[in-house]
């Protein structure tokens, strides 16, 4: 019995201890991710000031600052990444109304959408539902967002419902993997990480 007991106290102590390392990581994924967004926006911000309204200028202000930010930083800084940079900054100009349970990848989907409604409710359903940024593309493919509009209550239920189901939770071992926040912590893309690389 004392074995048994035994058994049952260190079962928990397991289900503690790792609860709190799934936490844990679950929160500097989470710092990272808040961070990486922020910086650019931050930049997108900035070009955005520098470029004004030349047009022609701020085409080549991308260039510069591509080539540049690429040969110091990598290649999450090519010049199709910064002028998303730019669209991030105008397309979200209040930095505060930003989802920190979102990354690069999740506002480059959102970015695409046409309006400001249809951004703003996946932005909130990919936080509040924790989905991944593929789980938030099939979403934004299968016209959630307008299935939910177009059908009564009931039908709207029965969407969300659906979707539930269909869509496993993100988990942290896979965003952390996600090819920017590599290139945001100038690690180099490899599935093979160990533990102790990502640390």
């Amino acid at each position: 019995m004392a074995q048994l007991a035994f058994g049952e106290s260190a079962q928990q102590a397991y289900e503690d201890i790792r609860a709190t390392v799934a936490q844990s990581r679950g929160r500097a994924l989470a710092a990272v991710n808040h961070e990486m967004v922020r910086a650019y926006w931050e930049i997108g911000k900035r070009i955005v000031e520098e470029q004004g309204e030349r047009a022609e200028y701020g085409k080549r202000l991308i260039e510069y600052l591509s080539e540049r930010l690429t040969k110091e930083f990598g290649k999450g800084f090519d010049k199709r990444n910064v002028h998303y940079m730019k669209q991030f900054y105008l397309t979200f100009p209040i930095v505060n109304a930003l989802r920190s349970q979102l990354s690069w990848t999740h506002y480059r989907l959102i970015m695409k959408l046409k309006s400001a409604e249809q951004r703003e409710f996946y932005m909130n359903e990919a936080a509040n539902e924790n989905w991944s940024s593929r789980q938030l593309s099939r979403q934004i493919n299968s016209h959630y967002y307008e299935r939910l509009l177009s059908g009564a209550s009931s039908y709207q239920d029965e969407v969300r419902t659906e979707v539930k189901a269909l869509v496993p939770r993100a988990r942290v071992d896979e965003v952390i993997k996600d090819p920017y926040v590599l290139d945001f912590l100038d690690l180099p893309e490899d599935n093979r990480y160990a533990e102790k690389d990502l640390e």
